[in-house]
């Protein structure tokens, strides 16, 4: 199932669902990931910018970041992507096509390959639909171990990263 914008929720003041011009709307855009991120392409905006207007709480320590299908989740320390994280969700003045990961997209800069830590590349998702604050680790299915990833991405028809 697509959507057609992000849902930002849990332990937070004001959660909302973000679509293209809310997105657009919003300060600390980037115009080209791969200026960060060599190879990728798209434009989107920093997470700090979504977490501005969300308000986490006090006691928000995690961000579970869920594919929009359902058939994908991640959840890693807030403090560790909070001024890392990005949100793509264009490409020129587009929306971000599907056959790229859209129509939302979550990058983390900096990170190493998949199941080396909490904030991995497996924690890129593609087609993302919702964002989840929460006071603790979240629903997680990443790979584990080293040799997951690959099988993984073959099954899902992903790329990896």
């Amino acid at each position: 199932m697509e959507t057609t914008s992000i849902q930002v929720e849990g332990t937070v003041h004001t959660p909302g669902a973000f679509d293209f011009a809310a997105l657009a709307a919003l300060p600390e855009q980037i115009a080209d990931i791969g200026r960060l991120i060599p190879g990728r392409q798209g434009g989107g905006v920093w997470l700090r910018a979504l977490l501005d207007v969300v308000g986490p709480l006090a006691q928000a320590t995690h961000l579970t970041l869920h594919a929009s299908d359902g058939s994908f989740s991640a959840s890693v320390p807030l403090a560790a992507v909070r001024d890392r994280g990005i949100v793509v969700y264009r490409l020129g003045d587009d929306p971000l096509p599907v056959a790229q990961g859209g129509p939302m997209r979550f990058y983390i800069t900096g990170v190493e390959a998949c199941a080396v830590g909490e904030v991995d590349a497996c924690a890129n998702v593609k087609c993302l639909g919702v964002l989840q604050v929460t006071g603790g680790r979240g629903v997680d299915t990443r790979p584990s171990t080293a040799r997951e990833p690959t099988a993984l991405h073959e099954r899902a028809g992903h790329e990896h990263l």
